[in-house]
């Protein structure tokens, strides 16, 4: 297909699932808890500070994805999970997507630095850079602990949504970075263990590759057990009360409970199964770090 044909071919969809809006969708709400996290117990966030925080956020995840598809469009095309992708399929030529994913990039940093604050700007640079081009073209290639390492990149959004209020990196905030750190290894290495044969034939040194599915299986469990006892800490810190607690533990134990059943049996559905429940995890008990949050104020008085 050629350049032209492939341009004119492309429709907002096209455009859209280049964003991997899914993905965004589910690290924005980690961004938008930590924005109200940072306020005080009940408090709000002036809507000319909310507005272009979630916006400009949304923009730099957006094009960091963008990027991600055009640095792996070689890679996508091999796998069964990724062939589809609008670059792959030639509706959205490569120049197209590139002209596409900086001017996301460069709209988000002019609202961030200009409209939230630099501090929020810079470190939204950094988990672009991280992962669109640090993971991406290096760890992704290089290593088998690409996940763990290039997590790093992709579990800040609660810490940018923080800084957007307060201007400032918090203790509370970096424990909600820790806990989408530790929960980046057992989420993707489930996914990684279904699909395991493409990542060999794309030759992608995820951890069932070079390391086996049983060992990944065990990696799987020892990190749920990591994450469980990481999502306990906002309760010990003081940073949430009960109902968080309650709520990270059961989401906790369920999430243990499908990586002892991915550790010790061979039922080929469990992978999935398990690296579906990460995703209800995240946001289930991101949603309750609010709840907890905003309790007060959803409380009606007594007589």
């Amino acid at each position: 297909m050629s350049t032209q044909a492939a341009t004119e071919s492309a429709t907002w969809r096209d455009y859209y699932t280049l964003t991997k809006p899914g993905v965004v969708a589910l690290l924005m709400v980690t961004a938008v808890a930590g924005m109200f996290l940072a306020t005080e117990p009940a408090g709000m966030i002036p809507m000319a500070l909310l507005i272009p925080a979630v916006i400009g956020l949304s923009l730099a995840m957006m094009a960091s994805a963008a990027i991600n598809q055009i640095m792996d469009q070689k890679i996508d095309a091999i796998m069964a999970r990724t062939e589809n992708r609008p670059i792959v399929t030639g509706k959205i030529n490569t120049r197209a997507a590139i002209a596409f994913a900086v001017l996301l990039a460069a709209v988000s940093m002019a609202l961030l630095y200009f409209l939230v604050n630099p501090i929020t700007a810079w470190l939204t640079l950094f988990g672009f850079v991280g992962y669109a081009f640090i993971y991406t073209l290096y760890l992704k290639r290089a290593t088998p602990q690409n996940i763990v390492i290039g997590g790093l990149a992709g579990a800040i959004p609660p810490l940018l949504g923080w800084t957007s209020v307060t201007g400032t990196v918090d203790p509370y905030a970096l424990l909600l970075v820790l806990i989408i750190f530790v929960w980046t290894p057992p989420h993707f290495w489930a996914l990684a263990i279904h699909r395991a044969d493409e990542y060999a034939k794309a030759e992608i040194p995820m951890l069932p590759v070079t390391h086996g599915i049983p060992f990944t299986r065990e990696s799987v469990l020892y990190y749920t057990v990591l994450l469980l006892i990481s999502s306990i800490l906002p309760y010990l810190t003081g940073m949430s009360g009960l109902i968080y607690l309650v709520a990270a533990l059961i989401l906790g134990l369920v999430f243990l409970g499908h990586a002892i059943a991915l550790r010790f049996t061979d039922d080929p559905k469990l992978p999935m199964k398990t690296f579906g429940y990460s995703i209800t995890y995240l946001f289930v008990l991101f949603t309750a770090l609010l709840v907890d949050h905003y309790i007060p104020i959803m409380v009606l008085p007594v007589g």
